[in-house]
């Protein structure tokens, strides 16, 4: 088994973020190898970032993809740009409050998740990469959700331990919406 990502946004969306949870997850929790390639554009904040994480039972021979299984469009220049970098019969995760744009490509599935709006409706727009990784892991089952949710605790809620429960509230609303889609998919 191999899974690739790519998570992509405006820098201060948490995209890299969601990058490093996938990857520490994995990691740290589980025997499988991983790979994690973030890429920033000219300004952290505001201008735009992604990532590119794979997961594998096997050494990883290459940590940046053209191709991924799963790509995460946290805004409109990011769909713009990696719409076409997902494989055929992938899946493309959208944050519905921001993205406007359509992929059309038949070929592909689409997991709007409102993760803008769900993470205001929390009391923190920070949360929304929590609501995302959420959506993620409901959906590809890549990783176990509680694994993901205890490497949140330990990797956010050292700095700032008062999130833990509007980051928890937020990581099981997108798990909840993920599989949702999975179920409707299948």
């Amino acid at each position: 088994m191999e899974k690739s990502f790519i998570t992509a946004g405006f820098g201060g969306q948490g995209v890299m973020v969601m990058g490093q949870l996938l990857s520490y997850t994995a990691c740290e929790t589980t025997d499988k190898y991983v790979t994690y390639f973030p890429s920033y554009g000219a300004e952290m904040r505001g201008g735009t970032a992604n990532c590119y994480v794979v997961i594998s039972d096997d050494p990883v021979g290459a940590p940046k993809v053209n191709q991924a299984d799963y790509v995460v469009c946290l805004n409109d220049p990011s769909m713009a740009k990696f719409k076409d970098a997902v494989i055929e019969n992938g899946t493309i995760f959208v944050n519905s409050s921001v993205v406007t744009i359509e992929p059309e490509r038949p070929d592909v599935h689409l997991v709007k998740v409102d993760a803008g709006s769900i993470a205001i409706e929390l009391g923190s727009p920070k949360c929304l990469n929590l609501v995302m990784t959420g959506a993620i892991i409901g959906y590809t089952e890549v990783l176990p959700a509680e694994n993901v949710l205890q490497t949140a605790f330990k990797k956010l809620g050292a700095k700032r331990p008062e999130l833990n429960p509007i980051n928890e509230a937020a990581f099981r609303r997108g798990w909840e919406i993920g599989r949702a889609a999975r179920e409707e998919r299948a």
